[in-house]
């Protein structure tokens, strides 16, 4: 998989996580490939699927085995080489010279920042999860004092941070209020949530009042919001994670000078693609999706930039996990956007010149803008 026009620049993978340290075994392994929960009684093994195939053919190599080994060859050699030489060897096979990483979710049972920084000899920044802040604060605070307490903890943990993160789509969709909710109704809303905590529930936030609160604290703070959009786990209801549910949200939003980030957005990224063209604040990527859909990564990357201009696009891996997940999307996006611009050579639609131009702004140039990571 050899991209002409692609291979040989550096990306910025502007939305992680760590890699797990310990071996894994075969239904470990396998839970961690996609959003499936693991290996199951009816659809059998997840290596008969687009991303295992995909890691048969990507990353066997990568550890002295023949493409397409067998898995459970390819299992055996994981766990000859252990987790340390594999994460090294494929992290450093990307490419990647920064990493944006998002902490928010198991970070302490995955690398750090730095530790994955370290695999690929590459920069490493942080990106601060807004819900996993509030769920540290709501412990500690009254509900009267939630949202001071809030403000300071967020400015706190943003210090060193990016770039800031919402998962409303898992936790309340993305069809949310675009107007900041009252003081009295964050305090209510925390009131409630206090008393659930208090009578056993999990401590998890998932109210819209307070998912508008804590997204417009972040924007107050000026620094990139990422929402999740579009494919997830079965913790998702899909229909309520569609981007064009963002579009009163991101008009109140326009004049703020804070970028939206767009993640993902598998089946939506079409949809993702005009919001991008509309708004000039809003970047996309189909991160998380290139890996998901294996050997149809060039046409959905193609779909991307049907409407989508080339400053609004990024790349992204949302790997978590396996650092196998690192070299697919890595491999399958360089191969995606290098068929991309090299048809667009072919039939005349750009100048080769052009065509590494925008190679450029989409690995690494468009992050940076909009990151302002040259000032970071």
């Amino acid at each position: 998989m050899s991209s002409v026009l692609v291979d040989d620049l550096p990306l910025i993978d502007h939305h992680c996580h760590g890699v797990a340290r310990d071996p894994l075994d075969r239904a470990a392994f396998e839970a961690q490939l996609c959003e499936a929960a693991g290996p199951s009684r009816w659809h059998g093994s997840l290596f008969d699927s687009q991303v295992g195939f995909a890691v048969r053919r990507v990353c066997a190599p990568l550890l002295d085995l023949p493409t397409h080994a067998p898995a459970d060859d390819y299992l055996a050699r994981r766990d000859e080489l252990g987790a340390d030489e594999v994460n090294r060897r494929l992290v450093a096979s990307t490419g990647i010279t920064e990493f944006l990483v998002d902490t928010g979710y198991l970070g302490d049972t995955v690398t750090s920042p730095a530790e994955l920084g370290q695999l690929g000899a590459a920069t490493a920044r942080r990106i601060v999860r807004l819900e996993t802040v509030a769920e540290q604060v709501i412990t500690t605070s009254t509900a009267a004092g939630f949202a001071d307490a809030y403000r300071a903890a967020l400015a706190d943990a943003a210090t060193e941070a990016v770039g800031l993160k919402s998962i409303a789509a898992y936790r309340v969709g993305l069809d949310l209020d675009p107007r900041r909710p009252e003081p009295r109704d964050v305090e209510v809303a925390a009131s409630r949530w206090r008393t659930d905590l208090d009578n056993g529930a999990p401590l998890r936030m998932a109210d819209e009042a307070l998912t508008r609160f804590v997204f417009w604290t972040g924007i107050d703070l000026g620094k990139p919001v990422q929402f999740h959009v579009g494919y997830g786990d079965a913790d998702i209801d899909l229909h309520r994670c569609d981007p064009l549910l963002l579009t009163p949200l991101l008009r109140a939003t326009a004049g703020t000078g804070v970028p939206i980030m767009l993640l993902h957005n598998y089946p939506f990224h079409r949809h993702a693609g005009y919001l991008a063209q509309v708004f000039d604040h809003v970047f996309v990527d189909v991160g998380l999706t290139m890996q998901g859909v294996g050997n149809r990564a060039r046409e959905v990357l193609a779909e991307l930039f049907e409407l989508a201009p080339f400053g609004a696009v990024l790349f992204s891996t949302d790997a978590f996990g396996l650092a196998e997940l690192y070299a697919v999307s890595t491999a399958l996006f360089r191969d995606a956007l290098d068929g991309f611009l090299g048809a667009g050579v072919s039939d005349g639609s750009w100048s080769h010149e052009d065509a590494r131009r925008i190679a450029r702004l989409v690995c690494a140039e468009n992050a940076r803008r909009a990151y302002g990571l040259d000032g970071a």
